[in-house]
């Protein structure tokens, strides 16, 4: 009975070999996103963090720890992981790229159940965004160099 009551951080499932090294890709690829994500405003460098971070906590605890303890890397997702959230301007600049991208792509297809299903994908990655703990540490700061 005590082994029930195990929760799946303490004792995951071995993964098969295809899964993780196809996790640790997308968690890699995921990784030089959010670098380019740095340099390049239209791509977002939190999320893809956080998609990497995922993928690494379930295939290495080498990569999960360095992408965590990385110089440049690290702090843009620590206050995440200690419940701080992400900052606003990250969530406005994905949602307002996300839907200047699905509302191109839907200008360009023709196919109407594409169309709807770009919206579907809209619509509930804008509301996972919205739903996410929002850090306003850095919000307080821009507001005081305003006044």
């Amino acid at each position: 009975m005590a082994s029930m009551k195990q929760s799946p951080e303490q004792s995951p499932k071995p993964l098969s070999p295809p899964i993780r090294w196809f996790l640790l890709g997308t968690g890699c690829l995921a990784v030089i996103l959010a670098i380019l994500g740095m340099f390049l405003p239209v791509l977002p460098t939190v999320p893809f963090l956080l998609l990497a971070m995922g993928c690494f906590a379930r295939s290495s605890a080498r990569f999960y720890r360095w992408l965590l303890e990385h110089a440049h890397l690290g702090p843009i997702i620590r206050p995440y992981l200690q419940g701080g959230g992400i900052p606003r301007t990250s969530k406005i600049r994905a949602i307002v790229l996300i839907w200047c991208s699905i509302l191109f792509s839907i200008l360009m297809l023709a196919n109407h159940w594409i169309q709807g299903g770009l919206l579907v994908i809209a619509i509930s990655v804008t509301l996972y965004l919205l739903r996410l703990p929002t850090d306003t540490t850095g919000d307080q700061t821009q507001t005081t160099h305003r006044s």
